[in-house]
């Protein structure tokens, strides 16, 4: 049979270059769990690729492929914690868009992995700029852009003043919850106290 070497011939399937091996999501997110447990098991100091792997069932290489060291890797996971955000309250008004936001920061900041974690890593910033720098965008980045939209609003509504200070009024939301449940690690808040600091931080921003 003869063919007309003018007609379009069937393209030969490409192969895929040796040694390009497609990173499997699955284990990539195995790997990422396995660091959390890590580091609230060990900390970072102790924290190493082998026990990385042997926890999300994989070889070092796996984990190479991703990252080239403990350090790029923490921080790449740390990093992402500031895009995943929080649920934008929106209550239709300002002391229970606090109360609301409060409620669901105080069940991440007090999850046991988290309340583990965000102390050991506060300690290897102070000797390590870049962890210092990703550990503050994780901790600060979400919460805030939140915290904007619930002042934000409650321009709009007429709630607190006009050209409030932004950056005042995100202290004064983000500072005593993660005192008492970062810097002091109160394992309970009190009965009421949620409520009681939405009512105040509301008071509070009406006054600046």
């Amino acid at each position: 049979m003869t063919t007309n070497a003018d007609e379009p011939q069937p393209r030969p399937r490409r192969r895929a270059p040796a040694g390009a091996a497609v990173l499997r999501e699955d284990v990539t997110e195995a790997i990422r769990a396995a660091v959390f447990e890590e580091l609230a098991a060990v900390g970072y100091a102790r924290m190493s690729i082998e026990g990385i792997a042997r926890r999300a069932g994989v070889g070092k290489t796996a984990v190479y492929r991703r990252w080239r060291s403990k350090l790029h890797l923490v921080l790449d996971i740390v990093s992402a914690l500031a895009v995943q955000g929080l649920p934008a309250p929106d209550t239709g008004s300002l002391e229970g868009d606090l109360r609301l936001l409060y409620e669901v920061t105080s069940r991440a900041l007090r999850h046991p992995v988290a309340s583990q974690i965000i102390p050991d890593l506060q300690a290897e910033a102070a000797r390590n700029p870049d962890i210092a720098e990703a550990l503050q965008k994780a901790l600060r980045e979400g919460q805030d852009g939140v915290a904007s939209g619930i002042v934000t609003a409650a321009e709009r509504r007429g709630e607190v003043r006009p050209g409030i200070d932004h950056d005042l009024a995100l202290d004064l939301i983000s500072g005593p919850l993660y005192w008492r449940s970062v810097v002091i690690r109160s394992p309970r808040l009190p009965k009421g106290y949620l409520g009681a600091l939405a009512r105040a931080t509301a008071e509070a921003l009406k006054a600046v």
